[in-house]
């Protein structure tokens, strides 16, 4: 009689269970559906958005950069690739005239780095891309901000072009070879002191005379620094923070 009790007690707890299991999925369903309409309805709201302001949105850095600083915050990557056809996520949905200023953008500073990498070797400041195009027709309103954000479209190339930190100076590297930890002490020295010799790096880093060669000899080699063998000392200088203004 006990056994028969258990029995219906547990044959009622499994069609209870059964039960939540079957009102959960149909809540989550319910939910994703919901959630589904409402992302819809915003990226039509954000698309018409783009659309209407889309001259404000290229000729208007201030505005372009709000634009585009509002849609990281909500989660839309501007830049991302889209295995479609018709091109980016960027151009399906805020219309290819936005899409297509950022990788025009991307070209022009290819070029830039292109002309200047003998000098620098690859290695070239974001406010000398900037004043360089401020140059060309149709260049004035392009910002920091553009070019750094054009750098990233350029992502799906490879690791040819990144953006780096040297101390507090954003640069454009355009080679594939990464600066190790020496190099960027090294050249975050010559930024804040316009240039350096052995002994500097040998007393301020304490490194011994074969680590200042090696890390010498590598920024020699990459031609990321130059040698002024007239001083008195050999002095190091740095060809991309030449006539750079420091902020």
């Amino acid at each position: 009689m006990r056994k028969g009790v258990g029995l219906g007690a547990l044959a009622r707890n499994t069609q209870t269970a059964s039960q939540f299991a079957t009102h959960g999925l149909a809540l989550q369903k319910s939910h994703i559906d919901e959630l589904t309409t409402q992302l819809a309805v915003f990226q039509a709201q954000l698309s018409q958005f783009s659309r209407t302001h889309a001259k404000d949105i290229r000729s208007n850095p201030a505005f372009r950069a709000e634009f585009a600083r509002m849609c990281t915050a909500i989660g839309v990557d501007p830049l991302a690739s889209s295995s479609h056809r018709k091109g980016s996520f960027w151009a399906e949905l805020l219309g290819p005239s936005v899409n297509d200023f950022y990788f025009e953008l991307a070209v022009r500073v290819v070029e830039v780095c292109r002309r200047t990498r003998r000098t620098n070797g690859g290695l070239v400041a974001v406010t000398e891309v900037r004043d360089r195009l401020c140059g060309v027709a149709g260049a004035d309103d392009v910002s920091e901000d553009d070019i750094l954000r054009a750098v990233q479209a350029l992502k799906p190339l490879g690791e040819g072009f990144a953006v780096v930190e040297v101390g507090r100076r954003k640069m454009i590297r355009s080679v594939p070879k990464e600066l190790n930890k020496d190099q960027s002490r090294v050249l975050e020295a010559i930024e804040v002191a316009g240039f350096v010799t052995s002994s500097m790096l040998r007393v301020n880093y304490e490194w011994d005379r074969a680590r200042v060669q090696t890390v010498v000899e590598d920024l020699l080699a990459d031609s990321l620094v130059w040698v002024d063998e007239q001083a008195e000392e050999k002095e190091y200088w740095a060809p991309t923070f030449m006539g750079v203004k420091k902020k």
